[in-house]
């Protein structure tokens, strides 16, 4: 089983990258092979409609633009597992994940009837990080981590999200569980 692990944050070892080292230890102990990323080490943008994907025998699923997200891509649908963490910064994810989101879905798109053409299935954890109180996450926050959730529905797998709320408080990560939401 292959796990793709992409770290959103700009922080290599802050609570986004503590939790999804301890996922990526959870996957290997149960004989999973990762792959873990920092998105912000790679260069890329979101989706530039260059609209290669969409050519006429153009191979689908697939990301022409020549970047470092490409190949990525490329893995994560080849991948059994993918788990994406972000911080929550002014109330959403970082770009870096908003590119990747952009990227992976249009290259899935068909534009003759709006169906995806991914038929394979990856299943997705996110990871979501923030310094809101979890009384905030609920009222605030909650619904857009339901849209984020969604919008990994075209992997065709199943999507978790766990949250951490007050990582500034002192108490430390405290993970809570949603589910697909």
């Amino acid at each position: 089983m292959k796990t793709i692990i992409l770290n959103g944050s700009p922080r290599k070892n802050w609570n986004t990258a503590m939790m999804l080292k301890e996922a990526q230890k959870g996957a290997e102990s149960v004989g999973a092979e990762t792959e873990y990323v920092d998105l912000f080490d790679l260069t890329y943008t979101g989706c530039r409609s260059c609209l290669l994907c969409k050519r006429k025998g153009a191979e689908r699923c697939r990301c022409f633009w020549k970047d470092d997200l490409s190949p990525l891509i490329d893995r994560i649908f080849a991948a059994d597992a993918l788990i994406v963490g972000s911080p929550i910064y002014l109330g959403d994810i970082t770009s870096q994940v908003h590119g990747l989101i952009e990227r992976l879905h249009f290259c899935a798109l068909s534009y003759d009837n709006y169906e995806n053409y991914f038929k394979g299935k990856v299943n997705v954890g996110i990871v979501l990080t923030m310094n809101a109180p979890k009384a905030f996450y609920n009222l605030s926050y909650r619904r857009k981590a339901k849209e984020i959730a969604q919008s990994f529905q075209g992997l065709n797998g199943t999507v978790e999200v766990c949250t951490a709320c007050d990582t500034l408080a002192g108490g430390g990560l405290q993970p809570v569980q949603h589910g697909g939401l």
